[in-house]
């Protein structure tokens, strides 16, 4: 299944309306839908690169939109969608430690998590569980998708051809990467966040969101 919505995905940046595609990708991304639309956007910044500031822009707002749903999700509901949706993302393991990390750190997750591989969709729905404050959290995530996007564009122009011939030739491993990379991905925030060693040994061994 994830090939064939990856390649659903990648079709998408040759339509005509690759802009609306790629503002629909990066929505639902944020909130519920596994691929990233990284790969869109690269493909659509190197066809054109002129307009790549554009693309990524594009991406960032509606990313950002995308993760107000994931918060309403999180917010009113976790019960009846969100823990499903969790579970069928295959972030069931990660979601007590997003929220650890959420309530010790505040908006300094969002932020960092755009130079780590934590998925932003789990962030979201885990902000809207605790009740982060909207506005911190909209600024942050403004912060966050910037910095992802404005990356991936900058990459894809660069070695754009040679970066997607890898994805679509070890996708399979892309993916078992990509899940081994979320507990990495909350590792770093060590780092990076400027968390003491106490607080991320507590949310490193978190199991439940009881004890989060």
């Amino acid at each position: 299944m994830l090939r064939r919505l990856y390649d659903w995905t990648i079709e998408k940046s040759a339509h005509p309306h690759a802009t609306w595609w790629l503002a629909l990708v990066a929505f639902v991304e944020a909130s519920f839908f596994p691929v990233p639309p990284h790969p869109l956007l690269g493909l659509m910044c190197l066809a054109e690169p002129k307009k790549a500031i554009r693309f990524a822009l594009i991406a960032t707002l509606a990313s950002v939109a995308g993760g107000l749903l994931g918060y309403a999700i999180g917010w009113g509901l976790y019960d009846t969608i969100g823990k499903d949706l969790i579970r069928w993302l295959g972030l069931s393991a990660s979601f007590p430690q997003a929220a650890c990390y959420l309530r010790e750190y505040g908006v300094e997750i969002l932020i960092v998590k755009g130079a780590t591989p934590i998925p932003f969709k789990l962030l979201t729905i885990t902000a809207g569980f605790i009740h982060m404050a909207l506005v911190p959290f909209i600024l942050a995530s403004l912060v966050s998708r910037s910095i992802s996007f404005m990356i991936v564009g900058v990459l894809f122009r660069v070695f754009g051809a040679s970066i997607k011939r890898f994805i679509d030739k070890y996708l399979g491993l892309v993916t078992i990467a990509f899940v081994a990379a979320v507990v990495l991905g909350f590792l770093a925030l060590t780092f990076l966040g400027g968390g003491d060693k106490a607080t991320s040994e507590k949310c490193a061994h978190v199991t439940s969101v009881e004890n989060a």
